[in-house]
């Protein structure tokens, strides 16, 4: 049961700086502690249930917090190179 309680903490803290962040960079990084939380409950759970889809599972969500972060550093790169800041409220403003 430790490890729920820490998948819970390792989310909320990743939901809050998802939240409260006006930098991108601070938010990849809250989405991927949350995605790490949901791992750290597949694993969790397969290993209680002697299932190992848990885990096989939870590759898959790696592999996509991978492009996740492929996509978010290509928004990041061009956010910078067009406004020379990285700010999350002038993300609206690419698409002109």
């Amino acid at each position: 049961m430790e490890y729920l309680a820490l998948s819970l903490i390792l989310f909320g803290l990743g939901l809050f700086g998802a939240l409260t962040r006006k930098n991108i960079i601070a938010i990849l990084m809250a989405i991927e502690l949350m995605l790490n939380a949901v791992n750290l409950n597949l694993v969790f759970f397969s290993r209680q249930l002697g299932d190992p889809a848990g885990q096989i599972f939870a590759l898959f969500v790696i592999a996509m917090a991978a492009a996740e972060v492929t996509v978010g550093l290509a928004i990041v790169i061009n956010l910078y190179r067009e406004f020379k800041e990285i700010d999350v409220e002038r993300i609206n403003l690419l698409k002109w």
